[in-house]
């Protein structure tokens, strides 16, 4: 016969254990959410608040839960990973609720109502580890609550409350809330825009809070590419790549507020959605580098939630791991669209090797690498070479070579990377200074020959009406 004996865990330490999984403070509210819209909730509101004490509630106009519902719901695993779910189910662990509250505070009371019957269970951490023993409390008061009044004037529905909150910093409340609320706006996107179900409203601190659709799909400019089903055993993944507007197509604010937070190179890649809500975002999962040719593409992948295993997704909902059989399908989407990503910088990095037009830099080859150098052919340095003394001339080819070896590349990069709008460099030439050389260059007998050179140069390639004008 096995021999067995009984070892239970230490349930305080085991606790201390589990509120380290890794929830920041805005994927743990992500997390309740997806219970509210699983119960079919249609307006979420939520409130912190800090005075006496910080205090954190999330109410929903759904389903609600009778006693028993509640309380199986508070059990931590209350439903099998393997289980087959409703497909606008988004849970998955059967632990979100618990783990997501856990990870924030100390103790997380939850009250349903429904059929005009209140329900209320609380998990106090202080109170487990105390006595040692999973024992759920039900509090004979909760009415003091936030949102609470709000809870007895709807038909059906469930508030959570989080209390001795402290993973959270009490003096960085407002930037907390802006944080919640960003994340919120486009993990759910999809939701509040109300586009492939009903319309939820959500509000933070009484503020609505407006969808963030990452793909800036209303602009003309920006570009939807063709729709591609992968088929993935029994199930159809839908795979939607867009390329974003060119900062020249876009007001310096509609830049700013599409690059996110992390900035346009850090926000390209896929975005996972499960469920119509967004799991992952702004990674290529190893299988790309992040550069900055391709920092426009963002490409959509919409997953059933019974295909969980085959994309790696952890408990919090916010790491996801392809499997190699998804891989390959996933690199040659990538080959097909980041080469299409990347004309829009490609296209205007070509200007350079452009032969119709004489330009002031050229690309000058070096071994297996290249430089970027002064063009020694340009008719204004050749003619200012035949005016000068061979000293002076000397000088200014030192000069010239000085330009060449110190060009700031770092700062360009930096600067276009990060704020594109206003570098202005065609400033430094304005029209006065072309309008005054082309009266000295027509004023002075200059061969027509050299006038004709001179007017394939990028000074007047686009202006060759103030030639016109001076003659």
């Amino acid at each position: 016969m096995l021999k067995t004996e009984l070892v239970n865990p230490n349930v305080g330490n085991f606790i201390e254990s589990i509120r380290d999984i890794g929830y920041s403070f805005e994927v743990a509210v992500a997390d309740l959410i997806d219970n509210s819209l699983t119960a079919g909730c249609s307006d979420l509101q939520i409130i912190m608040v800090h005075q006496p004490e910080l205090i954190f509630s999330i109410l929903d106009n759904g389903f609600g839960m009778s006693e028993d519902q509640l309380v199986e719901a508070m059990r931590l695993a209350s439903r099998s990973p393997n289980e087959i779910r409703n497909k606008n189910d988004l849970g998955r662990f059967g632990l979100g609720l618990k783990t997501a509250s856990f990870s924030q505070c100390r103790k997380l009371t939850v009250i349903s109502k429904k059929d005009d019957t209140f329900s209320c269970r609380q998990w106090d951490l202080d109170y487990i580890s105390q006595k040692n023993e999973w024992l759920l409390i039900t509090p004979d008061q909760y009415d003091h609550l936030p949102l609470f009044s709000e809870l007895n004037a709807l038909k059906s529905g469930t508030l959570v409350c989080w209390q001795l909150i402290d993973r959270c910093d009490k003096n960085n409340l407002t930037n907390i809330i802006d944080q919640v609320r960003k994340h919120l706006a486009l993990v759910f996107h999809r939701f509040l825009e109300g586009s492939d179900q009903k319309m939820v409203k959500m509000k933070i601190n009484n503020n609505a809070i407006p969808p963030f659709n990452p793909f800036n799909i209303n602009h003309a400019a920006t570009q939807q590419l063709q729709l591609e089903k992968i088929k993935i055993f029994s199930s159809d993944v839908n795979v939607q790549p867009f390329i974003l507007p060119h900062h020249s197509k876009l007001s310096q604010k509609e830049y700013d507020f599409y690059a996110t937070e992390e900035g346009y190179i850090k926000s390209q890649g896929f975005y996972l959605y499960r469920g119509n809500r967004i799991l992952i975002y702004g990674t290529w999962w190893g299988l790309h580098k992040m550069v900055d040719a391709h920092k426009l593409v963002r490409i959509k992948i919409d997953i059933p939630n019974d295909m969980d295993s085959l994309w790696g997704i952890d408990i919090k909902k916010s790491i996801a791991r392809p499997a190699e059989a998804i891989k390959n399908d996933l690199r040659r989407i990538i080959g097909r669209v980041t080469e299409i990503g990347s004309k829009p910088f490609t296209g205007r990095g070509r200007k350079i090797e452009d032969k119709t037009v004489i330009q002031f830099w050229e690309i000058m080859p070096l071994n297996d690498d290249f430089r970027f150098a002064i063009n020694s052919e340009h008719p204004l340095l050749k003619d200012l070479e035949n005016e000068l003394a061979p000293a002076v001339i000397e000088k200014l080819h030192i000069f010239l070579k000085g330009v060449q070896a110190y060009l700031p590349l770092d700062a360009i990069q930096f600067k276009l990377q990060n704020s594109p709008h206003l570098l202005k460099q065609q400033a430094a030439l304005s029209d006065s200074d072309v309008e005054e050389l082309t009266e000295r260059l027509l004023s002075s007998g200059l061969p027509k020959s050299y006038i004709e050179e001179l007017l394939k140069t990028e000074i007047y390639i686009n202006r060759k009406d103030l030639i016109r004008n001076a003659e």
